[in-house]
């Protein structure tokens, strides 16, 4: 299912289909039973009623936490932006040999940082990750070697922002880890059947038409909660604006 929740589209399809049947299912059933009375008629509008009610807040509070992660992956790569800005200034305390070599290996791991963001193919990220951990070591012992040899509190603040560089990179891979969780998922789609096949048990011979529209519009609600929720595949995804910017101003600036 973790797969699935990577394709908005898939998501869309097979929900449209589900819930569809769903609703065709209670429809068929309400035909062939004998007919409801008045007091039945009425538990039934109750139970559909509370459903309905139980799947809006459940999609409303997953839609909650999709904007949340979302926020929080946009956050970082600001944050990101900023530790690596402050870091290039900061190694010009450094010897101009060490400074010069660890702003070239910097500019090249900020190319690596945009293209984490920007790659969609799950092939080339094995690729990205291996660069970016080569850079990090490669930044570290530049920074460490001066830091043993000179002890001094301005290196040690070049230091300290080489270690935000690589924390704000942590930060970032957990939080485009953090996905609303499988179970919540199965919750809504369970909760999604069951209020379809009432709504269809109680239409009493509506227009086929009027089946159609509840799980046209919960698909396309679960749709966008799992395009948000997608870091990598869906269509509203964190554009890294400020790393890219940075770029630009450290090409001008070299």
């Amino acid at each position: 299912m973790a797969n699935l929740l990577n394709y908005p589209p898939v998501i869309l399809g097979i929900s449209l289909i589900l819930l569809w049947l769903s609703t065709r299912l209670g429809d068929c059933y309400e035909r062939k039973a004998r007919p409801l009375k008045d007091e039945e008629r009425e538990h039934l509008t109750t139970a559909v009623g509370a459903t309905l009610t139980l799947l809006g807040l459940i999609v409303g509070f997953t839609f909650s936490m999709a904007i949340t992660r979302y926020d929080q992956r946009k956050n970082y790569e600001e944050e990101e932006a900023n530790a690596i800005g402050t870091e290039y200034l900061r190694l010009d305390l450094l010897p101009a040999e060490s400074a010069q070599k660890a702003k070239d290996l910097l500019r090249k791991y900020l190319v690596q940082r945009i293209a984490y963001y920007e790659e969609r193919y799950e092939g080339n990220m094995v690729r990205i990750d291996d660069e970016t951990g080569r850079l990090q070591g490669e930044l570290w012992s530049v920074v460490q070697a001066v830091a043993v040899g000179q002890p001094t509190p301005t290196v040690a603040l070049a230091a300290s922002g080489m270690n935000d560089v690589l924390n704000s990179q942590g930060y970032t891979q957990a939080s485009w880890w953090n996905r609303i969780p499988e179970g919540a998922w199965l919750l809504m789609f369970i909760i999604a059947m069951c209020s379809c096949t009432l709504t269809g048990y109680s239409a009493r011979h509506s227009r086929p038409w009027l089946l159609v529209i509840l799980p046209i519009v919960l698909s396309i609600s679960f749709f966008f909660i799992a395009d948000i929720d997608s870091p990598r595949h869906g269509v509203i995804r964190v554009t890294p604006r400020n790393l890219i910017s940075l770029e630009h101003s450290l090409r001008k600036a070299s």
